[in-house]
């Protein structure tokens, strides 16, 4: 997609700070640089979010993304990591090319990644009746 900021940094476009690559996949740092080695992993064909991707294509950047998050934890230092989508406007999606975040955590690093949510006004009954898939 020619007016998308991750097709050009795959193109060489734009520059980047590029951690890994591989024949499907393109990781890089992020250049917000809000938390210490934030990297973003997408597929180097262009997909809108998870919503649209081929299923193959799926695999292979979650398969860059644990061998990126096993290498940070194994070799870099880090205890863990925190994995990142948002597929969709609603979801605060900001860049419309699927992307993984990945945040490379360690014990005391002060940062809080997940919301915290107010409760559901539904039952976890209905809740599941309503999101069941029915094959």
């Amino acid at each position: 997609m020619e007016d998308c900021i991750f097709c050009k940094i795959i193109k060489g476009d734009l520059p980047s700070y590029k951690i890994y690559e591989d024949k499907d996949t393109f990781a890089f740092l992020d250049i917000s640089n809000d938390a210490n080695g934030h990297i973003l992993v997408i597929p180097k064909i262009h997909y809108t979010n998870v919503l649209d991707c081929d299923a193959e294509v799926l695999a292979s950047v979650v398969k860059t993304i644990k061998k990126i998050s096993n290498h940070l934890v194994e070799n870099c230092g880090f205890s863990g990591v925190n994995i990142l989508n948002a597929s969709g406007k609603d979801a605060e999606q900001s860049v419309f090319h699927l992307h993984f975040h990945i945040l490379p955590r360690k014990e005391g690093d002060g940062m809080k990644t997940f919301p915290k949510l107010k409760q559901n006004e539904f039952t976890l009954d209905e809740m599941c009746e309503k999101l069941r898939i029915k094959e």
